[in-house]
């Protein structure tokens, strides 16, 4: 897994489906989350821009296929696979050198594809647009002659990078109107909430990534928590909490 793209798996994780009917054709499946009664290959992703995440696909059901056969992945557009990570014998992964697909093969395994799940990492763009979801991702599973057994795909959808707060400092004491600033994905919406849950102040991210705003009804005195929520083109994320202090903080007895 590539860490200097900054790795966001754990987050971002989303459990595929391998299940056991056999479509002849893929292709309409891999654009929409199939219905319960779609006994079809599936997984679903969210990642940001410029970040890796992980679509798995688990719990075979169906003809047993030995020794040889292969799931294998390929990419949406404009993204790249960069691992296998699965760690569980029996299995080895390969990433096509153009990052445009990925395979495991069942090597030694007992019973292959009926426990576990079959990770598969994907790079998405620094440049992709939050809410848009590239096409063209499809799962095949096939036997050891090369046969298809099960098809599908998988929907990735770009999410957004979490907003982060650089005003106000955690700790320091604080008027009852703080200036908050912050930097987010270029365009997007910002709410701050207080540990209430209640808007503090909003703004929108500039071209640079700062935004900035300052609570309307002064807050109230004594120990709080801010928090920045971004949103663009229907997806969204928050931001770490920091811890705040409206008023003098009373010394240490």
């Amino acid at each position: 897994m590539n860490r200097s793209s900054r790795t966001a798996a754990a987050a971002l994780t989303a459990a595929g489906i391998l299940a056991g009917a056999w479509p002849a054709d893929g292709a309409s499946t891999a654009a929409r989350a199939p219905a319960a009664h779609d006994r079809v290959l599936w997984g679903a992703v969210t990642i940001p821009p410029g970040r890796d995440g992980i679509v798995e696909a688990a719990g075979l059901a169906g003809p047993a296929l030995g020794a040889g056969a292969t799931l294998t992945l390929t990419a949406p557009a404009g993204t790249r696979v960069t691992g296998v990570p699965l760690d569980a014998p029996g299995y080895r992964g390969a990433v096509a050198a153009d990052g445009r697909s990925a395979a495991y093969t069942a090597a030694s395994a007992e019973r292959p594809w009926r426990a576990g799940t079959f990770p598969f990492v994907l790079a998405v763009p620094a440049d992709a647009v939050p809410g848009t979801r590239p096409s063209g991702c499809v799962l095949r599973l096939a036997d050891a002659d090369g046969t298809p057994r099960a098809t599908g795909g998988c929907q990735v959808t770009v999410g957004l990078a979490e907003p982060v707060l650089t005003r106000p400092e955690s700790g320091v004491p604080l008027g009852a109107r703080p200036v908050v600033a912050g930097t987010a994905h270029p365009g997007a919406q910002i709410t701050v909430s207080d540990q209430d849950g209640h808007e503090v102040c909003a703004d929108t991210a500039g071209a640079d990534g700062r935004w900035s705003c300052a609570p309307g009804p002064a807050l109230p005195a004594g120990p709080n928590r801010l928090q920045a929520t971004a949103a663009l083109n229907g997806v969204s994320a928050s931001s770490e909490q920091i811890q705040i202090t409206v008023g003098e903080i009373a010394p240490p007895r």
